[in-house]
């Protein structure tokens, strides 16, 4: 099914991170919106047009998720709309745009306004609202990243996943650790929105007062109960990431690799560089490459341009 629309993405050897180190990167920034979200949007929302009549298609995100599934209403013909946070990131805001969306800006800085709007507004009969952080296919999408790994890098031991839904990691690692048990799973989260680290640690769902981190795609502040659970057995390690942390990764992959990432796709490299795992090889996820202009000045990258786009 993803293979009509996708294409599978380049798993690249990184030298950057030193001799001997073997450590590749999963170029995720390759599919249409520049994230890896359009592998689980196609896949619930054509699972989901498979079993009833959708007369449009919505979604609560702070950006990346909602244009993956802008695209994939375009591709499969649903009208969509989108609630995004008040003031969101504007290279994520425009890719929606362009895919024909509707938008609604609502609340604050977060998902915290925008995503009960979106829940009321798709209680409508023939409207399907597709949460990337509890619809039970969408992972299936995301699965595909690990297979692919697997294929292109039969020897792999461990995978570093950022972690903001959840999504991404509960689907490589069920696919990975199904196929490879030994397999290990690395996740990492913003220090500024760590409710599924605190969650994990704890065994239980642990809200924060907020998520306010320059990694908008790792802004969750309220973990869902089957999350953790889920969590409790496909990863095996998580820890947190400072934002200089994640804004130097974002230096050192575009100075080394030329790989332009924005911070929740930078986070696995930041992982890596923190906490080394000597056991490779290793693959590290990239999950995204939308990156507003300030972030790039931030991080000493240049401006955005026609032929070098935010991407």
């Amino acid at each position: 099914m993803l293979s009509e629309h996708l294409p599978r993405t380049t798993l690249q050897f990184a030298r950057i991170f030193g001799a001997g180190a073997e450590v590749y990167l999963k170029m995720e920034t390759e599919l249409p919106t520049g994230s890896f979200k359009p592998r689980g949007a196609l896949a619930a929302l054509s699972l989901e047009l498979g079993k009833r009549r959708i007369e449009e298609v919505t979604a609560a995100s702070t950006g990346n998720h909602g244009a993956a599934v802008a695209w994939a209403a375009k591709k499969l013909g649903v009208p969509a709309t989108i609630f995004l946070p008040a003031n969101p990131n504007p290279v994520k805001r425009a890719k929606i745009d362009s895919f024909g969306a509707r938008i609604v800006e609502a609340g604050g800085p977060d998902l915290a306004h925008a995503l009960p709007l979106a829940r009321e507004y798709s209680s409508r009969a023939g409207v399907y609202f597709l949460d990337d952080s509890t619809d039970p296919d969408l992972p299936m999408g995301p699965a595909t990243i690990g297979l692919e790994v697997l294929e292109q890098l039969p020897e792999v031991r461990s995978v570093y996943v950022p972690i903001g839904d959840t999504a991404l990691v509960r689907g490589v690692s069920t696919a990975m650790k199904q196929s490879k048990p030994g397999i290990r799973i690395v996740g990492v989260q913003a220090e500024r929105a760590p409710a599924y680290y605190l969650s994990w640690k704890k065994r239980a769902p642990v809200p924060t007062e907020t998520c306010d981190t320059c990694a908008d795609g790792l802004a969750t502040r309220t973990p869902e109960p089957e999350n953790v659970a889920a969590l409790e057995q496909l990863v095996d390690d998580v820890f947190l990431l400072s934002e200089e942390e994640i804004i130097d990764a974002i230096r050192f992959l575009y100075a080394s690799e030329g790989v332009i990432a924005e911070p929740a796709g930078a986070a696995a490299a930041a992982g890596y560089r923190k906490r080394p795992d000597p056991r490779g090889p290793v693959a590290l996820l990239v999950t995204g490459g939308n990156i507003t202009d300030d972030l790039r000045e931030r991080a000493g990258l240049p401006r955005a341009t026609a032929s070098q786009p935010h991407r």
